[in-house]
């Protein structure tokens, strides 16, 4: 049995876990980032977690067969360099090389959406009912921001300059709403976990009757990412109108991807994706109205991630394949 292990590096958490060759998560170990200390200390609890990790699954670092990092910023896989990555201080750091020399086994890297998007096309979303894998897939997750990966042929797509794969900030409306990329417009401000909120804000200002005033106790503040969905599903009219607006915005964005891209599949996750069929429904029903692959017989098909929190860790640890 070969064992890998996949370490994502968060701006507050570092997570290490042990993935199997089933590419099945086996255990899991956790320390704190501790941002602004030097990226050699960084390197070093990160390593410190991968052994804590490994020495939970029962077994020597020997027995890893390749170790994977999933960071924030723009990465060089080549060169094997975390090139920028604001949130964690870091410009050209060669962070394998630093956990190489800590661990003694191949280190490898991704971008963490990259990496999350790897894991689910290896061991969730992306494996068919036969066991088998497609070749090319879109992952999109809903958070606080939108996030992405591309897998094209098997291997992550990142670009010229390891800074593509932005799918949240391509523009969705022109002049639209303020995005800390620099640009208005852009997919992150309309369709994160943020983005509903604020569309929900805004019908609700719109509707003081609404059902959604209820259901947060009136106050602007305690609005998430299930009030209008919760309201829409009991009825509630400007509930329903901000569920469409969201989904429909999704949705043209999705259709966007498919007539560049046209992957097999596109999956969708983080926290807005736990809506499921409600929030895929819509997003179907676009597509098959406006996508170009409609006039083919092989069409794109939308699915809910299935790894959650797991993916990038999972992806971190596979990512290394890649170069087999």
């Amino acid at each position: 049995m070969k064992y890998y292990i996949g370490i994502d590096l968060g701006g507050t958490n570092i997570v290490a876990g042990v993935v199997d060759e089933q590419f099945h998560l086996v255990t899991k170990a956790s320390n704190k980032t501790n941002v602004g200390r030097p990226a050699s200390e960084i390197a070093l609890t990160m390593a410190q977690t991968a052994k804590l990790a490994a020495e939970q699954a029962g077994l020597s670092m020997e027995q890893i067969s390749l170790v994977g990092i999933g960071t924030p910023g723009i990465v060089d896989s080549v060169t094997k360099e975390v090139v920028f990555a604001g949130n964690l201080n870091f410009s050209n750091v060669p962070l394998c090389q630093m956990v190489e020399e800590h661990l003694h086994r191949p280190v490898f890297i991704a971008n963490d959406a990259d990496a999350a998007a790897y894991g689910e096309f290896m061991a969730g979303a992306g494996k068919m009912q036969d066991g088998s894998h497609i070749s090319n897939m879109l992952a999109i997750t809903l958070g606080t921001g939108v996030g992405s990966g591309i897998i094209i042929d098997s291997k992550i797509y990142n670009g010229y300059g390891h800074a593509g794969g932005e799918f949240g900030h391509t523009i969705i409306n022109v002049n639209g709403r303020q995005c800390s990329c620099g640009r208005k417009g852009c997919l992150d401000v309309y369709c994160s976990a943020t983005g509903l909120i604020t569309t929900t804000k805004e019908h609700m200002e719109k509707n003081p009757d609404s059902l959604m005033w209820k259901l947060c106790d009136g106050d602007l503040n305690k609005v998430d990412g299930r009030t209008c969905f919760d309201a829409a599903q009991q009825g509630d009219a400007a509930g329903q109108a901000a569920v469409e607006e969201y989904t429909t915005v999704l949705a043209e964005a999705i259709v966007n991807a498919v007539n560049t891209l046209q992957p097999e599949i596109i999956c969708i996750g983080g926290g807005v994706s736990k809506q499921g069929e409600n929030l895929l429904r819509p997003i179907r029903n676009y597509m098959e109205q406006f996508c170009f692959d409609r006039f083919t017989a092989h069409k794109t098909e939308v699915r809910i991630a299935q790894l959650g929190n797991d993916a990038g860790v999972i992806g971190a640890a596979l990512i290394g394949l890649q170069a087999e």
